[in-house]
């Protein structure tokens, strides 16, 4: 039986490439890969859909990616921060959360409130605060409460 040096030299690669996709993967100087889900971005869609933006929002920054798996939310709403927070509080209520007042305070003109919450194993922190008609609410949504739950407000 004889071959051409084309036949050899696709044997050659078959056989190369068969004995590499066969060989042992169990060697202890591998370093593992991480793979790049696309499937982190829906996780975080996911939480974002557990929080109703307050009402008069004017405007809305993120969902962003936080550690622990999390999001950051940010929203500049026209209203005192009083108002603004009180019916933020009830709105997340509604939603399904079942909510903890950790500080509030404030008046007509100033204040604002921080509030912890849980919705299912979802654990968020929402923070928010102003002067006058302006509040500045921080929202922060993790898949589980973690070690650390602060609501860093870097990215605004």
């Amino acid at each position: 039986m004889t071959f051409s040096r084309t036949t050899a030299a696709i044997a050659a690669v078959v056989l190369t490439f068969g004995l590499t996709a066969c060989s042992s993967s169990g060697s202890v100087n591998e370093t593992p890969t991480t793979a790049v889900s696309s499937e982190a971005e829906p996780a975080n869609t996911d939480l974002a859909t557990l929080v109703p933006p307050p009402a008069g929002a004017t405007e809305t920054k993120g969902p962003h990616q936080i550690d622990n798996g999390g999001i950051h939310l940010y929203y500049q709403v026209d209203g005192s921060p009083k108002d603004v927070m009180a019916a933020f509080r009830d709105a997340l209520a509604e939603h399904g959360w079942e909510m903890t007042t950790i500080t509030s305070g404030g008046g007509d003109h100033g204040g604002g409130a921080t509030y912890t919450g849980t919705h299912g194993d979802a654990y968020g922190v929402f923070d928010g605060g102003g002067f006058q008609t302006t509040t500045h609410v921080d929202v922060c949504v993790w898949p589980t409460k973690p070690a650390d739950p602060d609501c860093d407000r870097d990215d605004e």
